[in-house]
């Protein structure tokens, strides 16, 4: 099984890639767009281990420089690093891109340079880069990868091809999950509606204990706030404070409940929720509900993330949330 194969969905991506390499028409700078997670990186690897391996049906990921370029040791695949975590400086494409390119391969027919984060080079880094593009040696490959290609001027956009790195269909993310993370079903339920078809989201989701720890709290208030006493809500905003930094996840998760709520409520059919796992708490509280209490939460769960977005006071906003909760499920 070749690299490409082992690529989670970007059929169209890669099929482009490959289309390009058979025709004999690789562009001399592609930009990869994609959100972090996406898998950029992984299809920009192994579209460079293609252009370089020289097997029939490249890459074959068994050769010397499919090994090389595997290992981070290929002297034709180069890895532009930029040294100030808030940008891609001048100096570091001038340095590493612009100084090397003149030199011709060591090894294979391509020089491929691959510099991520590339949305942070600054407008004089792009522009240096820039009559590179416009004039490059024929065996030089740029791969630019980033979270947003917006960020790009108008002259670099118009002189690469854009391969955009489209959601995973949430079957296969779910299955790849279940088979390699080794995860239950309704685990991976979970973990797919988070990553919303991000591959490398779902596996940190799946792999992550803190995010298992909110989920826990989330579903322990989702199913005992119809019950809780008003002190007991103020202890949730309390214990809920230590997931500050992940607060929205936390709010997500009430938001999948509810809407599982809201689905159930207007469909009386339990296959198509997430947390189907807790199907009798789930239709035990929408008898109680009204579509339009239901509706109210995810509205207000809407709105605390918006104030917390704009730094409004922690607690107030947590107890006003759990309140109206409380409220609309009576």
């Amino acid at each position: 099984m070749s690299g490409f194969d082992k690529i989670i969905g970007h059929s169209q991506a890669i099929a482009h890639l490959k289309n390009a390499v058979k025709q004999n028409k690789v562009s001399h700078a592609y930009i990869f767009n994609g959100e972090k997670g996406s898998g950029k990186k992984t299809l920009a690897l192994e579209f460079a281990k293609m252009l370089e391996c020289r097997e029939a049906d490249p890459p074959c990921g068994k050769c010397r420089s499919c090994l090389q370029a595997e290992s981070g040791n290929h002297p034709d695949i180069i890895k532009v690093l930029h040294e100030k975590p808030g940008s891609v400086g001048v100096e570091d494409i001038r340095e590493q891109l612009i100084g090397d390119v003149q030199i011709k391969p060591y090894s294979g027919p391509y020089k491929i340079y691959i510099v991520p984060d590339a949305e942070r080079m600054t407008v004089q880094a792009q522009n240096a880069l820039l009559k590179t593009i416009e004039e490059p040696p024929a065996y030089a490959v740029i791969l630019l990868l980033t979270t947003n290609a917006s960020a790009f001027l108008p002259t670099i956009l118009s002189r690469c091809v854009m391969i955009t790195m489209r959601p995973v269909p949430d079957e296969q993310v779910r299955q790849y999950l279940m088979e390699h993370v080794q995860i239950p079903d309704y685990q991976a339920d979970i973990c797919v509606a988070f990553a919303q078809g991000n591959i490398g989201k779902a596996v940190q989701l799946a792999s992550s204990d803190t995010f298992q720890e909110i989920k826990t709290a989330a579903l322990h208030l989702a199913k005992h706030i119809p019950d809780m006493e008003i002190s007991e809500i103020n202890q949730n905003v309390k214990d809920v404070s230590v997931f500050k930094v992940e607060i929205q996840d936390y709010l997500d998760l009430l938001a999948i409940w509810y809407r599982d709520a809201l689905y159930f409520k207007a469909t009386n059919d339990g296959n198509g929720m997430v947390f189907k796992d807790h199907l009798d708490t789930i239709v035990s509280q929408t008898r109680k509900a009204s579509y339009e209490g239901i509706s109210r939460i995810l509205d207000a769960l809407q709105k605390a993330k918006q104030r917390l977005d704009a730094n409004v006071n922690f607690d107030l906003t947590m107890e006003l949330l759990f309140l109206t909760i409380k409220e609309n499920l009576a």
